[in-house]
């Protein structure tokens, strides 16, 4: 078995911020934390612990993507992901500086991978909430390739927490993955 992953950076960063914001008192729940969009801008997460908790030791991986925002040039994380084993996807930000394409851009390579190098018994891994990815998932599980929702419990829709998506929150892994300066 092998296991194909792909991680929307952008969303997981927000989400795990606004985690973070809950769990130090800024907001008393994840529900307010989304409407008065309030974020813990310090949090960040380890690339390389999110890799191990979302993939078994013994999976071999034949493709792990992130996927987000072009970042500033000084921006080292990008380089990071890098260095612990992720293909990593940019696309620029509209004239409003909202990202563009990153959903599109992560749909059309879980399926085109399915048909390229996906082989029987082969697992996709998402880690994304966006209830967009309920057609893709439904294909790749009509072509016999199952996938597992990884994702912030708040932010996950719920759609993706039932056949025919394996769901596994992240909340649990909050303190795992939060990277220590």
């Amino acid at each position: 078995m092998t296991f194909y992953v792909y991680v929307d950076n952008s969303n997981l960063w927000i989400e795990g911020m606004r985690v973070s914001a809950v769990r130090k008192g800024m907001a008393a729940s994840a529900a307010e934390a989304m409407r008065k969009n309030i974020t813990d801008r310090s949090w960040t997460y380890d690339f390389g612990k999110l890799y191990q908790a979302i993939c078994p030791d013994t999976a071999m991986i034949g493709r792990s993507i992130l996927f987000g925002s072009r970042p500033p040039k000084d921006d080292s994380i990008w380089e990071l992901a890098r260095r612990q084993g992720f293909e990593v996807k940019t696309y620029d930000r509209n004239a409003g500086n909202k990202e563009k394409q990153v959903d599109a851009a992560i749909t059309t390579m879980m399926v085109a991978d399915s048909f390229k190098h996906m082989k029987d018994g082969d697992e996709v891994v998402l880690v994304s909430g966006d209830r967009d990815y309920l057609p893709p998932i439904e294909e790749l599980r009509d072509r016999g390739f199952p996938t597992t929702v990884v994702f912030w419990e708040h932010a996950t829709g719920k759609e993706l927490k039932q056949e025919p998506v394996t769901y596994m929150a992240l909340d649990p892994l909050f303190d795992y993955l939060t990277k220590t300066q």
